[in-house]
C-alpha cells in the first residue's frame, strides 16, 4: 500500500470509535521508506502503538566497511538509534489528545553499546529497521486522525531523513564510531595472549556523575596505573595506548573508605560491554566472561551442587543437590559462585561488602574456638588459588577489612584518592610478621553440572503467558517473580524484556527433562548468533529488546535461563525421574 492508502484511511476513520485505529495496520510506501504499523493499541491509555521504519539498503547507503564485522555493526546500529532519540524528542506530545496521545518513543541507550531490536541493520543488504511507538491520538475514546496524520506525515519523516540516510552524517563521526569498536574489540582479544583479565586505560574517568547517573562524574579523577603493571597496547586506529592490564591470578584492591576501590570493580564489571565515546570507559575491558559474585539472601536454590564450599550440614541436607526457597548469605553465594563456573565465567569479581563474611572468610581465632570439624563451610579463600589452579578462574577481590587476603593475593592494588599503587611486595612483607597458619585444605570434587528441567505441561498449555519486567530489578512470568535486583552486571531493562521471553521460549521449545540447563542454552546462543532476536521470537519484533551479556560464555544465559541468580522462581519437589526438576 501507499501512503496515500494510508491518509484515506485516517480521513475515513476520523472522528470514530478508538478500535476502528485496528483498520490503518498495515505496510505503506514513503518513497525512501516503508512505514509499518505493526500493533494498534485498544484505547489512548494503554500501551502505545508499535510502529517500524523500514529503509533498503541503496538508499540508506550506509557503506559496507561501517557494519562488515559485528561490533562495528552494533556500534553504527546504537549511533543511529541514539540519533534517533533527539530527533523523536523534540516532536513527541505535539500531537495533541488524550491519554498517551502524540507520544513518540524509541529507545534511549544508556553508556553501554547493546544489540537491540529497536534499531538493526541487515549486513547482507545493508537494510536498516527502526523500531518506535507512537500513542495514536484520540479525543477521549474517539479518534483524532489529523493528529496521526501530523505525526506519521510530518513529525516521522524529518525524523527519519536526519537519522536512517548516510547523506544526514559526517562520514568522519561515522568512521570514528566504527574505529572505537574495532580498537575496543582488539583490546578484548589481547587481554588473553598477555595473560590478562582486565585493561583500565590511563585517562579513564571511572567515577560517576552520581548514585542515579551512569555519565561520567565532572572534574572526576583520571586513571593513572602503576608503572609497574602498565601495558602499552598498538590499537589498530588510534595508535599507541598505555593502561594498566591486571594479570590472571589473584587480584586484590585495598585501600581506605571513599577512596576509589569500589569504584574500580564496579567500571571493571561494567567492562564486559563497550561502551561509547566520552563515557570515560570506553577503554576499561574486561574478559567477557567476567561475573559479578555476591551473596542474595532469601533467594531460591536449585538442586545446585555447592559441596566446594558447604558440606556436612548438621541436617544433613544433600549440598551435591541443594535445594531451599530461602537461602543464607553463605549458602547463595556458594550457589552463585558454583553457577558461575557451570556458566563458562573465567573471572570472578568480588566485593566484601557485598559478601557473606562467613562464607569469605574465618580467622584464625575463630578456627581454634569453632574447629574445622564443626564447620561446614568451606570459606573463599580456601578455594580461590584451587579455583584458579585447577579451573583457570582469576579473581579479583575488593577488601577493606581482612587482611588475610593478602597471603593469597598474586597481585595488589591499593587505591589512595582514586589513584592506584601497587603494593604487592610491601603487603607480602606485612604479611610475614604476622604468622598465620593457613590449614591445607583436600581439593574439591568437580562440581556436578547435570540438571535439567521437566516439561511444563502447564506453562506450554497456556497460550496467554503473561510478561512483565520492572525496570532492571525483576520480571513476572505468569506472576511468578524473578528477583534479579542483584545482577549488578544487567545495566538495562530492556535486557530483562529479552530475558524473559528467553525463559519462555526455553519452557516451551527447549526444557524437556533430558537435556541439560547448558546444553539448552547453548542451543539457544547458536540459534542467537543466526537469527538474532528470532531466534527466541515469533511474529513482529518488539523494539523493547536488548540481549543480556554473552558472547564466547555462557555466564548471563545460564543465570537467567535457570542455572543460577537470575531465576528465582519457586519449584516442586525434586523428582527422582532423569534427575530432573519442574520449574513454576
Amino acid at each position: 500500500m501507499t501512503q496515500t492508502d494510508l491518509r484515506e484511511t485516517l480521513r475515513r476513520i476520523d472522528h470514530k470509535g478508538y478500535p476502528a485505529y485496528k483498520d490503518t495496520r498495515g505496510r505503506y510506501d514513503f518513497t525512501d521508506y516503508v512505514l509499518s504499523i505493526d500493533h494498534v493499541q485498544g484505547d489512548p491509555f494503554a500501551a502505545p502503538s508499535r510502529l517500524s521504519i523500514w529503509v533498503d539498503g541503496a538508499k540508506a547507503g550506509f557503506d559496507t566497511s561501517l557494519y562488515d564485522t559485528k561490533d562495528k555493526r552494533i556500534a553504527l546500529q546504537d549511533h543511529l538509534l541514539r540519533n534517533m532519540a533527539r530527533q523523536v524528542r523534540d516532536y513527541s506530545f505535539k500531537a495533541k489528545g488524550s491519554g498517551k496521545s502524540g507520544l513518540i518513543s524509541v529507545t534511549i541507550p544508556g553508556q553501554e553499546i547493546l544489540e537491540r531490536s529497536a534499531c538493526q541493520i541487515d549486513v547482507s543488504n545493508g537494510n536498516v529497521v527502526l523500531r518506535l511507538e507512537v500513542g495514536f491520538p484520540a479525543n477521549g475514546r474517539t479518534i483524532n486522525a489529523r493528529e496521526l496524520e501530523k505525526i506519521l506525515f510530518d513529525f516521522l519523516p524529518a525524523c527519519v531523513k536526519k537519522t536512517l540516510f548516510s547523506r544526514a552524517y559526517n562520514p568522519e563521526v561515522l568512521k570514528k564510531v566504527a574505529d572505537l569498536a574495532v580498537d575496543q574489540r582488539y583490546i578484548r582479544d589481547r587481554l588473553e595472549p598477555m595473560g590478562l583479565v582486565a585493561f583500565v586505560a590511563n585517562g579513564a574517568v571511572l567515577p560517576r556523575k552520581s548514585g542515579i547517573s551512569m555519565l561520567p562524574m565532572k572534574d572526576g579523577v583520571a586513571f593513572t596505573s602503576p608503572e609497574s603493571m602498565e601495558v602499552t597496547l598498538e590499537l589498530p586506529n588510534s595508535g599507541s595506548i598505555t593502561g594498566m592490564g591486571i594479570p590472571k591470578g589473584i587480584t586484590l584492591i585495598v585501600g581506605g573508605g571513599y577512596h576509589g576501590k569500589s569504584t574500580l570493580l564496579k567500571a571493571l564489571e561494567l567492562g564486559v560491554y563497550n561502551h561509547i565515546a566520552g563515557d570515560g570507559r570506553e577503554y576499561v575491558i574486561t574478559d567477557e566472561s567476567a561475573m559479578k559474585l555476591r551473596a542474595e539472601d532469601g533467594r531460591s536454590i536449585q538442586n545446585t551442587d555447592i559441596s566446594m564450599f558447604i558440606r556436612n550440614l548438621p541436617n544433613k541436607k544433600n549440598t551435591k543437590e541443594f535445594f531451599t526457597e530461602d537461602a543464607s548469605g553463605s549458602t547463595s553465594q556458594a550457589a552463585n559462585t558454583i553457577e558461575a563456573i557451570e556458566a563458562g565465567a573465567k573471572v570472578f569479581l568480588m566485593d566484601e561488602d557485598t559478601s557473606a563474611t562467613n562464607f569469605m572468610i574465618r580467622d584464625e581465632l575463630m578456627q581454634k574456638v569453632v574447629t574445622r570439624d564443626m564447620e561446614p563451610i568451606i570459606p573463599f579463600i580456601d578455594r580461590v588459588t584451587e579455583l584458579y589452579d585447577e579451573y583457570g578462574i582469576s579473581t579479583i577481590l575488593v577488601a577493606g577489612s581482612s587482611g588475610s587476603y593478602f597471603y593469597k593475593a598474586d597481585h595488589i592494588i591499593q587505591m589512595k584518592e582514586y589513584v592506584p599503587i601497587e603494593i604487592t611486595q610491601m603487603a607480602k612483607n606485612k604479611a610475614e610478621e604476622f604468622k598465620i597458619e593457613l590449614p591445607e585444605i583436600e581439593k574439591s570434587d568437580i562440581p556436578s553440572f547435570n540438571r535439567v528441567v521437566r516439561h511444563d505441561a502447564a506453562f506450554a498449555k497456556n497460550d496467554r503467558i503473561k510478561l512483565k519486567t520492572m525496570g532492571t530489578e525483576s520480571i513476572s512470568i505468569n506472576k511468578e517473580m524473578v528477583d534479579l535486583r542483584y545482577m549488578e552486571q544487567l545495566t538495562d531493562s530492556e535486557q530483562l524484556n529479552a530475558i524473559a521471553q528467553m525463559i519462555k521460549y526455553l519452557k516451551l521449545s527447549a526444557w524437556n527433562g533430558r537435556v541439560t540447563i547448558s546444553d539448552a542454552c547453548e542451543q539457544l546462543y547458536k540459534r542467537i548468533e543466526d537469527k538474532g532476536f528470532a531466534a527466541f521470537m515469533k511474529g513482529d519484533l518488539p523494539g523493547n529488546l536488548a540481549l543480556p551479556h554473552f558472547r564466547e560464555n555462557r555466564s548471563y544465559m545460564e543465570q537467567s535461563t535457570g542455572a543460577g541468580s537470575l531465576l528465582r522462581l519457586k519449584v516442586a519437589e525434586k523428582t527422582d525421574e532423569n534427575n530432573s526438576f519442574p520449574i513454576v
